[in-house]
């Protein structure tokens, strides 16, 4: 038995793109056995000029990308000069060669390559320096997303709000609120629109997501529900809203905590707007917020820079252009802390609860605040027959408005047709 320091090099051309990762330095036991390579172990000897066709060399697995070699280094240990971790190339065998000619390569980020505008996320060109390494990413979209938007101290934390419009508009005050894991910059079109119609509208950042601040769990804020509830009153005196208002809301987790809110506050309410989100028990949970629940592997879920983006587009029809791909992975690739308080609020929320009390909360017997369901008919989440199925329940208050092309976030995918929508609704 040799004991053998090997430092592994793979290099794995993915659809274009090198990722280049290097093994940490192990001490590994070999065992070598006698037949074709009975020389090489009776003199004791393990490295490359010893090795024949039927070498232990052949039986590390082989890499199926191309180029398809692997470096490793021997120590000096046989008669002859030789410097110390020199390198070998170990060639995969011409039959394995023409087995898989016209094969795909073997992709295993392809759930990340495949996504046309995750490309450039994990693209490492061969000069690091070059554009579309982290820092490089980083550095040009640190300023991107941040339109009609400041930061806004409150209680004890600091959101970040988008604002447009004026306190004296005509029409009133909208509100609009994100859901899990993205952020109010897919209102960004709609509030605009809006307040060209003479609305003053307001879309923050809930406490740990986009751009506002992220707590750590346990110090402060815990991210449930009645903090996230407790942090919005605050947030609403900060920003003088001080008569009823339109809320908007829309998505998974923390837009769900805007409805549980609005329940609460019916009379800081002038008028209910919701797009896609989940209303009833059927409502099912997307697979992502179910890997974040899980020990261990929602810890790994959680780090994944493009988890936004990848998101959105799983739940739409459309795929999005790199530049607004850009700003959903920023606050994710700045730091962990996105990522782990999404960890917080997807473990804290009570999913049954949350959904029971807005089924029964909104019904015909305890709401009469006229809603609008404007819904993505689109929406691979939440198919259309859970609005639907919502509606029935309080047909005189509830209107029920399809957008046709729309996926789960409508405002993302046809922000004139939410505009639309709203205006019609909305007095």
């Amino acid at each position: 038995m040799h004991l053998v320091s090997p430092e592994v090099v793979w290099s794995l051309s993915l659809r274009g793109h090198i990722l280049s990762a290097k093994s940490t330095t192990l001490w590994h036991p070999l065992t070598i056995q006698a037949g074709a390579t009975a020389g090489a172990a009776m003199s004791g000897c393990l490295c490359p000029c010893s090795t024949s066709a039927s070498s232990p060399l052949s039986l590390l697995p082989s890499i199926s990308a191309a180029p398809r070699r692997s470096s490793i280094a021997f120590p000096s240990s046989c008669g002859g000069p030789r410097r110390r971790g020199a390198r070998v190339v170990v060639a995969a065998s011409s039959k394995d060669e023409k087995a898989e000619e016209g094969d795909p390569a073997f992709n295993p980020f392809g759930f990340v390559t495949d996504n046309p505008s995750s490309r450039s996320a994990i693209q490492l060109p061969e000069s690091p320096a070059q554009d579309g390494n982290v820092g490089q990413m980083l550095y040009r979209t640190e300023d991107k997303g941040r339109e009609y938007g400041k930061s806004v101290r409150s209680g004890e934390f600091r959101w970040f709000v988008r604002e447009t419009g004026s306190p004296d508009a005509r029409r009133g005050t909208i509100m609009f609120i994100h859901g899990a894991p993205t952020q109010s910059f897919s209102y960004r079109t709609v509030m605009v629109q809006m307040t060209d119609a003479g609305y003053h509208c307001f879309a923050p950042d809930w406490i740990g997501f986009g751009f506002s601040e992220m707590p750590q769990p346990g110090y402060g804020f815990d991210y449930k529900e009645e903090e996230f509830h407790k942090a919005f009153d605050e947030l609403l005196g900060t920003l003088n809203i001080t008569e009823p208002f339109y809320l908007v809301v829309q998505g998974f987790i923390v837009g769900s905590y805007g409805l549980t809110w609005a329940l609460k506050n019916p009379s800081k309410l002038r008028q209910v707007a919701i797009l896609n989100s989940p209303l009833t028990v059927s409502s099912p949970v997307p697979g992502v917020i179910k890997q974040l629940r899980l020990p261990l592997f929602g810890e790994f879920t959680c780090q994944n820079a493009i988890l936004a983006e990848r998101f959105i587009e799983a739940g739409s029809p459309y795929v999005l252009k790199s530049e607004k791909a850009d700003v959903y992975r920023l606050p994710y690739l700045s730091s962990g802390a996105p990522g782990f308080a999404l960890l917080e609020a997807a473990r804290k929320a009570n999913f049954q609860d949350v959904l029971s009390r807005i089924s029964a909360g909104f019904s015909s017997n305890s709401w009469e605040i006229p809603i609008l369901l404007a819904w993505g008919e689109s929406d691979k989440y939440l198919p259309l027959s859970i609005a639907e199925e919502f509606q029935k329940s309080n047909p005189k208050v509830v209107k029920l408005k399809t957008i046709e092309g729309a996926g789960h976030m409508p405002q993302e995918d046809w922000p004139e047709k939410v505009v639309s929508a709203l205006a019609s609704f909305l007095f």
